[in-house]
């Protein structure tokens, strides 16, 4: 006879604009199970969240009400229920969850809330529980977090309190110069070169402000010295990454920085940073997302 699956003690949650990705928790904040879909806040209307998360899940559930701790865009107004930000200087986690309506008795939805900046003006959503949980293992660090992405964060971490951050586009830009502009005819969807990045690197770094007639130059080189897609993509990165680096020069330079990321990104940007002199610590984006979601959810239970 076939035992009974294990019923997790509380499930983490990982809800993006394209992605939802759950995990069953023990209570100790070990992972023994996961699942995924591409039910993201952005396919979803706040009617749909319940039954996403549902289908998902639902063979986790018991008899009894267990909790999810939930982050990312899912607490966005656009989302299941607004989680209101944080201002900083404020901790990684506030402690103010928030608690969207759920049908299904079986099911007891916490949301951790962002964080927001008025001058000048940024917010995070997802990237405070990254940073939660790389405080909870690293509780004496300041300096610098870097959370390479689709919108990088450059966050300023002392007294285990967020201070400010900067957000650069620079995942987005990368994605629509290379697909959605002239570029799309001469840069390559994947493939390397590591001399055209640092190259494009350098170039950037030392004049950022010529960023616009180097970007055009990559479709040129293509049609007049036959430069490989392969080469013009990573010379892309390398031009956009160094234009980040020198506006975010203040937050980097001579400061202890932690990379947070996909492992392919954080590479990348380790990269460059080594080039400038700096000697990044490098950390996983999903590790670092459950030790915060586990941490939410530990000073939850605290709670009176």
């Amino acid at each position: 006879m076939t035992p009974a699956p294990k019923k997790p003690d509380w499930i983490a949650v990982d809800w993006g604009s394209s992605h939802l990705r759950a995990w069953a928790m023990r209570a100790s904040g070990e992972p023994f199970d996961k699942a995924h879909s591409t039910d993201g806040m952005g396919t979803l209307q706040p009617s749909g969240f319940e039954p996403a998360l549902l289908r998902l899940v639902r063979h986790w559930l018991g008899d009894r009400a267990t909790p999810a701790i939930a982050c990312g865009m899912v607490g966005a107004r656009q989302g299941w229920a607004e989680a209101a930000y944080a201002a900083v200087p404020c901790p990684a986690l506030s402690g103010n969850l928030t608690q969207p309506p759920v049908a299904d008795p079986r099911l007891i939805v916490h949301i951790v809330p962002g964080i927001c900046q008025s001058q000048p003006a940024d917010v995070m959503r997802g990237e405070e529980t990254q940073i939660a949980g790389y405080l909870a293992q690293n509780s004496d660090f300041d300096g610098i977090i870097c959370l390479p992405g689709t919108h990088t964060k450059w966050v300023h971490v002392s007294a285990a309190e967020i201070v400010s951050f900067r957000t650069f586009m620079t995942g987005e830009l990368f994605a629509l110069l290379g697909t959605r502009s002239v570029l799309r005819h001469s840069v390559a969807k994947k493939g390397w070169d590591d001399n055209a990045f640092s190259e494009a690197l350098e170039t950037a770094l030392s004049r950022p402000e010529a960023l616009a007639g180097r970007l055009f130059c990559l479709r040129a080189e293509s049609l007049l010295h036959q430069q490989s897609p392969q080469s013009a993509r990573a010379a892309l990165s390398g031009l956009l990454i160094g234009a980040e680096l020198a506006t975010a020069k203040p937050y980097w330079l001579g400061q202890p920085v932690a990379l947070i990321g996909a492992p392919q990104l954080t590479a990348t940007y380790a990269t460059a940073l080594r080039a400038q002199g700096a000697g990044p610590i490098v950390a996983d984006g999903d590790t670092m997302t459950l030790a915060g979601l586990a941490a939410a959810y530990a000073s939850m239970k605290e709670t009176p």
